[in-house]
């Protein structure tokens, strides 16, 4: 598949969400997200007035579904989501129950491996299970809470190549990525590209950062867009 580029609006509230959306749509992002800041925020509203505002444009709604999958798969979908994310660390009968909700109302689910001992078998075992899609994902606390012990940060990159090898669905890396290692993400197999804190969103106010934020956007997606990825 050639490759996507989608933001995350891990934002607070529904305008500012909604006039990034706008701006990252102009500049030729694919895919929106209604990142979990803005889950928790606004709810079922927020989604719907991003598919209001964008009708035929897919909608990532980042729920990290622990349990009760069925519910809030179903209820994203209804609001229009058009995919929906489930953990790795949850049961894997809520896994299976966002599967079938996703089957049963047209919507597309997203495994996300993050805080998995084994990341690879974690990816593997999403899919195995019926994910359409794999999140590797470094998370936004342990990220902080290492550098501040005055370790590397770990990134997704470091085992990208391997989670993409394990799985044949399509594969993001989210977390903490540069904006050269975003732009990165096909040459390592996975299509997806994710754009949230710190290249979009100010990563400590949880706002949309600083600068023009539309021309970098614009120059991220002609990059990625203009790549083919590599077959495993």
């Amino acid at each position: 598949m050639k490759p996507i580029v989608q933001i995350s609006l891990d934002l607070t509230n529904i305008d500012e969400a909604l006039e990034t959306a706008a701006l990252a749509m102009r500049a030729g992002v694919d895919w929106l997200e209604a990142g979990t800041p803005l889950i928790l925020a606004e709810g079922l509203h927020g989604v719907r007035a991003l598919r209001k505002a964008f009708p035929t444009t897919p909608i990532v709604a980042d729920l990290k579904t622990m349990d009760g999958g069925y519910l809030e798969a179903e209820m994203m979908a209804k609001a229009g989501a058009t995919h929906v994310v489930v953990m790795a660390r949850a049961h894997a009968e809520t896994v299976k129950c966002v599967v079938k909700a996703g089957q049963d109302f047209g919507c597309k689910v997203m495994g996300d491996n993050m805080i998995c001992e084994d990341m690879v078998a974690g990816a593997k075992w999403l899919q195995d299970l019926g994910c359409d899609y794999i999140i590797h994902h470094i998370g936004y606390d342990e990220r902080r809470g290492i550098a501040a012990a005055g370790h590397r940060m770990p990134s997704p990159l470091d085992k990208l190549r391997e989670v993409v090898q394990a799985v044949k669905v399509p594969v993001q890396a989210v977390g903490g990525l540069s904006l050269e290692q975003a732009i990165q993400c096909p040459k390592y197999g996975a299509p997806l590209v994710v754009l949230g804190a710190p290249l979009t969103i100010d990563a400590d106010a949880f706002k949309t950062a600083d600068g023009n934020l539309e021309a970098s956007l614009r120059m991220i997606c002609e990059a990625v867009h203009a790549q083919d990825v590599p077959a495993f």
